[in-house]
């Protein structure tokens, strides 16, 4: 469209000048690198956004912690630094337990409960996050989470005094109560924690596993298929409430693909990830009897003291999610 206006006599032309001066550029920080399946959803929807607004809004993606570190992340948007972000949705969980509900351990185990769940957790998050001032996007599963070690285990007691990688205060939680030394690790660091015997076990989804190349520090994979939890992408209610409606309707069209398109990536990358361990080397077991049953003893004490601590929220989130 051709905008004209006269100047002294004479008539400038101001095509896409006011299309330009509201076009705008989102930083967004992710914490994994590019190959990771959530980062390749992420540059999908940056993509979409970009398409659908005619370039009115750019996303420029900065993944693999490179902008912000993945604890800082939520705070980096929360307090405006950056407009929108990813992170880990329990990494919350210390502000609120619902937050953590998705960690659980043996709560939902395959990709249909975690539906359920996060049909259940989704109105409880939108409104804690409201309250800080973000806006939830989309969220998208991780692989089901194995058990990763130097050695055989075949009990709970087998984890008794090994140093364990954890990314959360629920991992922490469980850890401790199997008798193991918890250690904060994140992903980028994984390699080297266990290359240096800072860490001896962890439990994380095959497709951290595959992109840390697991099998030149470690030796077995055990498909315990704890829970499955999911990384949430946030947006900046100010800074959501600045594009004019149809760009903000765009970004949520997007979001909407995006959430759809992320579930579906994680379903398959579950076993093209299985097998690329087998492929190198990793030797890939079922758990065992006695060592299920004792991790679900686990689970259950654990759901039952995060029912506790949840309180009314969570009750109510937890018989949602069990109807």
């Amino acid at each position: 469209m051709l905008i004209t206006r006269y100047v002294g006599g004479a008539m400038v032309a101001l095509a896409g000048l006011a299309f330009q001066a509201q076009a705008d550029t989102w930083d967004m920080p992710t914490p994994y690198p590019d190959a990771t399946f959530h980062t390749v959803n992420i540059h999908e929807f940056a993509k979409d956004v970009g398409e659908a607004t005619g370039g009115n809004l750019e996303i420029k993606v900065h993944s693999a912690g490179s902008l912000f570190k993945h604890p800082e992340i939520s705070k980096a948007v929360r307090s405006g630094q950056v407009p929108a972000g990813e992170f880990f949705l329990s990494l919350l969980a210390n502000d609120n337990p619902a937050f953590g509900a998705d960690s659980l351990p043996f709560l939902a185990t395959n990709y249909e409960d975690a539906q359920r769940l996060w049909a259940a957790q989704k109105d409880v998050i939108d409104g804690l996050l409201d309250e800080q001032g973000l806006v939830a996007l989309y969220a998208v599963p991780w692989p089901p989470q194995g058990l990763y070690t130097t050695k055989e285990i075949t009990s709970v007691d087998d984890l008794a005094g090994l140093k364990f990688r954890t990314y959360n205060a629920t991992l922490e939680k469980f850890a401790n109560l199997a008798g193991a030394a918890p250690t904060q690790v994140e992903v980028p660091d994984i390699p080297q924690a266990f290359s240096t015997g800072r860490v001896e076990a962890m439990i994380t989804s095959p497709s951290t596993g595959a992109n840390s190349k697991a099998w030149d520090f470690l030796s077995h994979y055990t498909d315990i298929q704890a829970w499955i939890p999911k990384n949430i992408i946030v947006v900046n209610k100010r800074a959501l409430r600045r594009l004019d409606d149809e760009t903000q309707a765009a970004v949520m069209e997007a979001a909407k693909a995006a959430e759809a398109r992320g579930w579906e990536m994680s379903r398959k990358e579950t076993a093209s990830k299985v097998a690329i361990l087998k492929e190198n080397g990793i030797t890939v077991v079922e758990p065992s009897e006695e060592l299920m049953t004792g991790l679900r003893a686990i689970g259950a004490q654990m759901v039952n003291e995060w029912s506790a601590e949840a309180g009314e929220a969570g009750a109510a989130l937890l018989k949602a999610y069990q109807q």
